[in-house]
């Protein structure tokens, strides 16, 4: 079984850091209990390379995975501005994993590294984009606070045109706190104490990072909802700045051939027809691709490209039961519970083709359907889903799920209702 992208990937700008000799810890593989296949094969020049966002692909980037400086924090600390740190650390890895470098225990971490603005990029605004973070981050930039993000599992961007200073060397901090099963925050099979079903932490940086030039007038998403019983994509191109001279030009293809063409108003939500459509299910997971390019006054400004698929999910009735359909017939579901932890890696995936052999296997076994525990993935392990044709269950990471758990459930105490009531409902 084959792996091909669904458009021509975008061409990253690999950024790499450049460290003084001084440099106390310099990075190094450490070695966990269990190592997989795949840890031979970080790059630690560009670890997980891959565009990292799937539906709305730019083509001008610069990745910023790599070696960065980090330390641990303290409460209080003065931000580390202009100064080196005293280690090194491979992100995206999280700081408790192996290929991190670092495989300790720290809640509280700072983050360096440098970066220059391609001068092709002039004139337009950058965005920082984070696939995510555990759990709580500020990012900084050449000394000042760009934003602060909560939020162990979603990505988040910043606008930090305003913060470069010159052409020369840019500095980006990021501060991150995490106290993982001790501040109540949803963190799933996290656990400061790993054992019995409760897994070690994941704390800091764990997805890609990485840089893009955006016009001032740009996408900021695309939404596309199929409705297969009416034969049409309903979609909305959301441009938060447009203005009323401002167009969205859609292209969907089946493969290189362009089967509907359309324009539209950005941030309204159209039915485009979609004829002689194609079903996507786990027998025949056909993709449409989407590319949208965004005019203002005749003169394009943006331009990304996405896909979907035609399917619907509902309940009805099939063989006298009430059954969950898709595509308006019963499909029996097998699949397996997937949790998302790598040995050497934790959260993270060690290369791209290890996150998708996961999805490569369960297809090779039979399965139709996975199960994702308590963790979101990386956009691309969904595409995967989407592509080779796996339904997901989609768990949301949980908070605690008992009161004062040793990570054995056979021993924990009685659940108290109240407090966990009180717990579930805090403001």
């Amino acid at each position: 079984m084959e792996f091909r992208c669904l458009r021509k990937p975008a061409t990253a700008l690999v950024c790499t850091l450049c460290l003084p000799a001084s440099s106390v810890h310099a990075w190094g593989l450490k070695r966990a209990s269990l190592m997989t296949k795949w840890a031979a094969h970080v790059n630690p020049k560009a670890p997980l390379p891959e565009y990292p966002r799937p539906q709305l692909v730019r083509s001008q980037w610069m990745n910023l995975n790599g070696i960065w400086q980090f330390q641990p924090g303290t409460p209080g600390e003065a931000t580390p501005t202009g100064r080196n740190l005293s280690r090194e650390i491979l992100v995206p890895f999280p700081v408790d994993s192996a290929l991190s470098g670092v495989m300790g225990r720290h809640d509280r971490l700072w983050y360096r590294r440098n970066f220059t603005v391609p001068k092709k990029w002039r004139g337009q605004q950058l965005k920082i984009n984070f696939g995510a973070v555990d759990y709580e981050s500020e990012v900084i930039v050449n000394g000042q606070s760009v934003g602060t993000h909560t939020g162990g599992y979603e990505p988040f961007s910043y606008d930090i045109t305003p913060y470069l200073k010159g052409d020369g060397p840019q500095e980006l901090i990021v501060r991150v706190f995490d106290s993982t099963d001790n501040g109540g925050q949803p963190r799933g099979k996290q656990s400061l104490n790993p054992k019995g079903i409760m897994y070690t932490p994941t704390t800091g940086i764990w997805q890609t990072v990485w840089l893009e030039p955006v016009a001032k007038t740009s996408i900021d998403s695309l939404h596309m909802v199929p409705d297969i019983d009416a034969g049409v994509v309903k979609m909305l191109v959301a441009a938060p700045n447009a203005g009323a001279n401002v167009t969205a030009t859609v292209h969907i293809k089946e493969g290189a051939r362009v089967v509907q063409t359309i324009r539209i108003r950005p941030n309204v939500d159209v039915a485009i027809p979609v004829e002689n459509t194609k079903l996507w299910s786990p027998e025949s997971p056909f993709l449409y691709d989407v590319d949208v390019t965004l005019t203002d006054r005749r003169k394009a400004v943006d331009r990304v490209s996405s896909y979907f698929g035609m399917h619907k999910v509902s309940m009805g009735m099939a063989d006298g039961f009430n059954r969950l359909l898709l595509n308006n017939k019963f499909t029996f579901q097998m699949g397996v519970l997937d949790q998302g932890f790598w040995p050497d890696g934790l959260y993270t995936a060690p290369t791209d083709e290890a996150l998708a052999s996961d999805v490569k296997t369960m297809k090779e076994l039979g399965f139709n359907m996975v199960r994702k525990h308590i963790k979101v993935e990386p956009a691309r392990w969904y595409y995967y889903c989407d592509k080779l044709g796996l339904l997901v269950w989609q768990d949301m990471p949980s908070e605690n799920s008992y009161i004062n758990v040793t990570g054995d459930v056979s021993k924990s105490p009685p659940l108290d209702k109240q407090a966990f009531k009180n717990n579930w409902f805090r403001s």
